[in-house]
C-alpha cells in the first residue's frame, strides 16, 4: 500500500481488550463544555487545515442503516504503477467511472483490490486517500480485518481515524478458532464501528454457520453480511432479518429479486457499473442477467482477482502490472473476454471503447515492489 499521505492522519491505536474502558469524568465534561467534535476541531485547526472529521466520513463511520440501504457496492480495483507502487491517478479514474456509473459503495483493499498483498501503511493510506476524495459520494468500506485480531482492531481503529464509513471483517483464517473465539474476535471489531460480515468458506476453509451469524446480528454495529454460500442461505438470513449482499456476481440477479438480499459486492461492476445498477435497481430482467453472465463467469475462470486484473489491463485502465502470485490469463483466454466484452456492449464499459490486444511480453509480473 503506497505509504505517505496517510500518516498525519491516523492515530495511534493501543492495543485494547474487549472491555474498553470509558472516557473519564474530567474528559467527558470537557467535550460537553467545547461542543460537537466537528466544531472542536474546525476551531483549533488554521485554515486550510483539515482532519478526519471534516472528510464526508464521521470518525464513527456512517449509520448501519445507511449503509444497509445500499444495494450496489463495488470491490474496486488497486491499479499498478510499473514499479509495483499504487497508480492513484488510474485509481481514481476507475473510482470516478464507478461513481458516475451509479456505484453507491466501495470495498478498500478486499480481495479484489488485492488487500492481501499490501502493507498496511499502503492499506490504510488507500482508504484515507478514497475516504477523503469521495467520501461524501461513495460509502467507503476498509477491508481492515485480518486472521490476527489484534491486528484487525488496530488497522480498524487506522481505518475509522482516516474516514472510512465502515469495515469488512472476515473470521480468522488458516489458524481458524472455535465458535466462541469467533464471537469474541467479531466483538472486538463490531465495538468500534459499522461492519460487514464476510462468510467466504472457499478461501477462509471455515463457514461462519447461521446459529453465529444470527448472535453476531444483535451487535448494534453488525451492518449485514456478505455471504457466499449461496442464495438458500442467503434466503434463510433476510427471513429472519439479517440484511445480505451476495458476493456472487453470478447469483446476484436472483439473490436481489427471490432471496431477498438487498443487493451486492461486486466484481464485475469494475467493468459494467451502469449495467450492474440497471439489473439491481430496475427491477427483475432475466435477459440482462444472461447478457452478462458470459463475462461474469470469464471474470471467474481463475482465482479472483486475475480476471479482473486481466480485463482492466486490456480496456486500458489499469497498466497491465501484476503482483505476484498473480498472472494474467494466457493468450487464449484473453481473446474470450474480449469477445464477452463485446458481446455486452463496449458502450457500457469503462475505458475509452478499446480492446487492447496485448501479448505475453506487454505485462509486467513482480515479485518485489
Amino acid at each position: 500500500m503506497p505509504a505517505a499521505c496517510a500518516q498525519s492522519a491516523l492515530r495511534a491505536a493501543a492495543p485494547s481488550s474487549k472491555r474498553v474502558s470509558a472516557p473519564s469524568s474530567r474528559l467527558r465534561a470537557a467535550r460537553r463544555a467545547s461542543g460537537p467534535a466537528s466544531a472542536r476541531n474546525l476551531a483549533r485547526a488554521p485554515r486550510g487545515v483539515s482532519d478526519a472529521g471534516d472528510w464526508a466520513c464521521p470518525l464513527n463511520g456512517c449509520s448501519v442503516s445507511d449503509l444497509r440501504a445500499k444495494r450496489l457496492i463495488t470491490a474496486i480495483k488497486t491499479p499498478y504503477l510499473a514499479s509495483g507502487k499504487v497508480d492513484l491517478f488510474a485509481y481514481d479514474a476507475l473510482v470516478e467511472q464507478q461513481i458516475a456509473g451509479g456505484v453507491e459503495g466501495l470495498i478498500v483493499g478486499g480481495t479484489t483490490g488485492e488487500g492481501q498483498l499490501m502493507s498496511w501503511d499502503e492499506h490504510i493510506m488507500l482508504i484515507a486517500h478514497t475516504a477523503q476524495r469521495y467520501g461524501g459520494k461513495v460509502k467507503v468500506i476498509g477491508n481492515t480485518g485480518s486472521n490476527s485480531t489484534r491486528e484487525a482492531v488496530h488497522a480498524t481503529q487506522q481505518g475509522f481515524a482516516v474516514g472510512m464509513d465502515a469495515s469488512l471483517q472476515i473470521n480468522p483464517y488458516y489458524g481458524k478458532t472455535s465458535r466462541a473465539g469467533l464471537l469474541e474476535h467479531f466483538e472486538a471489531v463490531m465495538d468500534l464501528g459499522p461492519a460487514i460480515v464476510y462468510n467466504v468458506p472457499a478461501r477462509t476453509s471455515q463457514d461462519i454457520v447461521p446459529d453465529v451469524m444470527f448472535e453476531l446480528a444483535k451487535h448494534a454495529n453488525f451492518a449485514g453480511v456478505k455471504e457466499c454460500e449461496g442464495n438458500a442461505r442467503i434466503k434463510q438470513y433476510t427471513d429472519n432479518g439479517v440484511t445480505c449482499w451476495t458476493g456472487n456476481d453470478d447469483e446476484c440477479h436472483d439473490a436481489r429479486y427471490d432471496a431477498g438480499a438487498v443487493g451486492v459486492i461486486s466484481v464485475t461492476s469494475n467493468l459494467v457499473p451502469e449495467l450492474m445498477r440497471e439489473m439491481l435497481f430496475d427491477g427483475p430482467n432475466p435477459e440482462l442477467r444472461d447478457r452478462l453472465l458470459p463475462l461474469m463467469n470469464w471474470l471467474f475462470a481463475e482465482p479472483n482477482p486475475t480476471g479482473i486484473n486481466t480485463a482492466c489491463a486490456m480496456l486500458g485502465v489499469a497498466q497491465p502490472v501484476f503482483r505476484l502470485p498473480y498472472v494474467p490469463y494466457a493468450a487464449a483466454l484473453r481473446a474470450q473476454g474480449a469477445e464477452h466484452l463485446r458481446a455486452v456492449g463496449l458502450d457500457a464499459v469503462v475505458g475509452d471503447g478499446a480492446i487492447r490486444d496485448l501479448s505475453d511480453a506487454d505485462f509486467t509480473i513482480l515479485r518485489d515492489w
